[in-house]
């Protein structure tokens, strides 16, 4: 046996002897030229100059003379013509060489220009998804799913207004009561995002990033209560028209109080401030709902300021305290916001 030089089809591996134009076992053709059939030259192995065949060389035992001369493919399988119209469109379809920046067909496992070795990942390379892309300035919203807070359906907002609701509209919750038939638009005001509250029963509550000024009559969302601030009413006790007072308990000066609105629209427990601020939590606070797995331990305080304002501090919580909008509001990269019993986040891209 002696060893000699010859060609492995680039298709399927199959050996064949120097000069050979056709693989014997698929008929491929071995060798790559341009549109003319002009072969690129190569350096063979004994330093000698050749035609490059579309497969790298190989060393293989036998005597070539022995072997099938295969110059012609066989009978049954008809050799690819070239279509000089689809030649731009075949040429993106091919892996391109790192060696010698040689064009090489699908399924060849080496460079016919310098027998490089196709990586697999090459040959492996599957179509990607092609999907809609994030314009730069717009922004999408993610609904966060259950209880893990993990990513659910993402809405692209790439329109004019994208109305949120029960029924007709273009972001649909058709199974949660608590939202309107028309509750919410994402409109753009320039490159700003705004959410418009479009009167609905329940309203739309953004998360507070640290604190938030509100006003007497607001109402905000910790865990899975809803709180409305009142002012204190004023004392009209004073005696009957024969001077007679109704016996009650001792009154303490306050200047605010935070009501639990419950179910249905009806107040529940109410706590009048002694001091400047309330306290809300799960224990150890003014008001305590140690029953609200979604509530911290202090969750948040409305503090009364000197001017007779408010401030609303979320005190690190770990799902937030949110404050219900009136009319619209500018909404910004990474709000969380809630419509009815659905969970928000906001991405915009720069």
């Amino acid at each position: 046996m002696e060893e000699r030089i010859g060609i492995a089809c680039g298709a399927c591996d199959t050996f064949a002897p120097i000069g050979a134009s056709w693989c014997p076992g698929c008929g491929q053709s071995l060798w790559a030229g341009s549109a003319s059939g002009d072969a690129a030259a190569s350096v063979a192995l004994d330093g000698s100059t050749a035609e490059t065949p579309a497969a790298a060389f190989v060393v293989a035992e036998g005597d070539l003379t022995k072997g099938p001369e295969a110059t012609e493919p066989p009978h049954s399988v008809a050799a690819p013509v070239a279509n000089p119209q689809e030649e731009s469109v075949e040429q993106s379809r091919f892996y391109i060489c790192r060696e010698c920046s040689s064009p090489v067909p699908p399924g060849h496992k080496f460079c016919g220009a310098c027998g490089t070795t196709v990586p697999d990942d090459a040959l492996e390379r599957k179509v990607e998804y092609f999907g809609t892309m994030q314009a730069p300035g717009k922004a999408r919203l993610i609904l966060i799913r259950g209880t893990d807070g993990a990513d659910g359906l993402s809405y692209l907002l790439q329109g004019t207004e994208h109305v949120a609701g029960r029924t007709d509209a273009q972001i649909p919750f058709p199974n949660d009561a608590w939202i309107s038939p028309r509750h919410a638009n994402f409109i753009y005001r320039g490159d700003k995002l705004v959410v418009r509250d479009e009167g609905s029963l329940n309203g739309v509550y953004v998360r507070v990033r640290g604190q938030a000024q509100v006003q007497p009559g607001e109402q905000f969302l910790c865990g899975e209560q809803v709180f409305r601030i009142d002012l204190t009413p004023k004392d009209s006790s004073g005696p009957e028209p024969d001077q007679t007072y109704f016996y009650s308990s001792p009154k303490r000066p306050s200047a605010f109080r935070v009501v639990q609105v419950l179910r249905g629209g009806t107040d529940g427990m109410l706590h009048t401030a002694r001091e400047s601020a309330v306290q809300i939590g799960r224990e150890d606070n003014e008001m305590n709902f140690p029953d609200d797995i979604f509530m911290s331990g202090r969750h948040a305080r409305i503090d009364q300021n000197g001017d007779g304002s408010f401030t609303l501090h979320d005190l690190g919580s770990r799902n937030g305290t949110y404050v219900r909008i009136h009319g619209e509001r500018e909404l910004a990269h990474g709000d969380y916001l809630f419509i009815g019993q659905q969970l928000l986040r906001v991405e915009q891209t720069n």
